[in-house]
């Protein structure tokens, strides 16, 4: 795809437009990079028109938790391929998590390290969460007038030195703090204590690494997360939920007036654990992949509203940190890195079960563009194909398949759970703000703050 210079005025036709109304025939007017006015099909003729005819026109996605790592830790992720990676599955805005770089986004310092180290490196658009952590409860304030979309915390170990946990009297104070200011709190929930007394089973066997991690870590962390939330008036949301055991705990919290959101990922939603090979740490993740019936009860969820997004969790690192075997690695799930690479490839993965399950592109438009783009505020400028909007758009063959070949996807380890996978659905061109993006020629995305 050759780079599109953004030009006074163009348009996008497409039989099968996904407007917030619905899906319908449309012309969309781009101008300025913006979104100036939707019309009936084959009306416009305002600058260059590009027909996609029957191929789906969709909003760009929006993804608020994406694991970049750099810098610091570069060799697993660095802006340059998670941006790439991005752009070829149809996601024009990421949100970036703030650990695993080095030095994690827990300082104004720290958001400007990794400021500097994105600056020509995007291909696609950008924000930062802060951090929450023990002992920096007086760096939000600043860090929130800096820009970051609110901040991130674990009520377990999160894997790292530098971003250790919050236990219940830091949880009380950083939640007070973000609810003065009036950021959102976005939490890891899984209880310590839980974990410390859950069978530890070294080996290769997916069941131990499971039992390892149960359902009850999450209920357990998601009830005192809430308590603390109803306490202090913080706006809280939770990240990657695995387990449908903490859904009845989100609908009583939101009943006694608790603001709590919540998410799932395309891998709790599409993977179970009933069929991850033993050894195949590829699958590991941190809450784990859980079992079928769990995974129906989710999308039951997801199609009742109970979530307000599906993002990714991309959290990659190098092969050898995953002890996957065909790299000469253990295959041992308890000591292997804990993170699911699938930037590029969640749109495809949700398309092919939601369509299995009955549900539409609108309903995948909801979940993956205008749900998480409504949770950092940027409705209004991403998440819909919509008059004043960035001309973030995709056009995507929903009818296309493919098998997943690692070695073609854009993220800068060729490790995946969706290796060898048949998915539906091949996006075929990215615009952002009007231009088409090219991840062989020269970024263009840029930095975006907290409104």
């Amino acid at each position: 795809m050759p780079l599109s210079e953004p030009s006074p005025a163009a348009v996008i036709r497409s039989r099968r437009a996904v407007l917030p109304d619905g899906e319908r025939p449309a012309d969309v007017l781009i101008r300025d990079g913006r979104i100036a006015r939707i019309a009936h099909h084959g009306v416009l003729t305002e600058g260059a028109v590009t027909d996609l005819g029957e191929t789906v026109l969709l909003p760009g996605l929006v993804d608020t938790h994406v694991h970049v790592n750099e810098p610091g830790r570069t060799e697993w992720e660095g802006f340059a391929t998670a941006t790439r990676a991005a752009a070829a599955g149809g996601v024009t805005t990421i949100i970036d998590m703030p650990l695993n770089s080095i030095p994690p986004t827990t300082t104004v310092a720290g958001l400007a390290a990794k400021r500097k180290a994105a600056d020509g490196q995007a291909w696609i658009d950008l924000g930062f969460w802060g951090g929450a952590i023990p002992g920096n409860t007086a760096e939000l304030e600043p860090l929130y007038r800096a820009g970051v979309f609110g901040f991130k915390s674990f009520l377990a170990p999160s894997g790292v030195d530098e971003f250790p946990h919050l236990g219940p009297a830091d949880l009380e104070r950083a939640l007070a703090e973000q609810a003065r200011i009036g950021a959102l709190a976005i939490v890891h929930a899984e209880d310590p204590a839980v974990l410390a007394a859950a069978p530890q089973r070294p080996g290769v066997h997916y069941r131990d690494f499971l039992a390892s991690r149960p359902a009850d870590a999450e209920t357990a962390a998601v009830e005192r997360l809430l308590e603390a939330a109803g306490r202090t008036g913080a706006r809280v949301h939770i990240l990657h939920v695995s387990s449908a055991a903490v859904l009845p705990l989100l609908r009583r919290a939101r009943e006694t007036g608790v603001q709590v959101t919540a998410e799932t990922c395309p891998h709790y939603l599409t993977l179970a654990a009933e069929e991850v090979p033993d050894g195949d740490t590829a699958f590991k993740c941190c809450p784990p992949i859980r079992d079928e019936s769990n995974r129906d009860l989710l999308w039951e969820a997801l199609g009742d509203g109970e979530f307000i997004a599906v993002v990714s969790d991309h959290s990659p690192s190098t092969p050898d940190l995953k002890e996957l075997r065909r790299y000469g690695g253990s295959g041992d799930f308890a000591t292997a890195w804990g993170g699911i690479a699938s930037l590029q490839l969640g749109l495809p993965a949700v398309w092919t079960e939601a369509r299995r399950r009955g549900h539409g592109l609108v309903d995948v438009v909801r979940w993956m563009a205008g749900g998480p783009a409504s949770l950092v505020g940027l409705t209004g400028t991403k998440g819909a194909i919509a008059v004043g909007n960035d001309a973030d758009l995709v056009a995507f063959d929903p009818d296309a398949e493919f098998a997943v070949q690692p070695d073609r996807l854009h993220h800068r380890n060729p490790v995946t759970p969706y290796a060898g996978r048949r998915l539906t659905g091949v996006v075929r061109t990215t615009w952002l703000r009007g231009r088409v993006v090219d991840v062989t020629a020269e970024p263009f995305g840029r930095q975006i703050t907290r409104s």
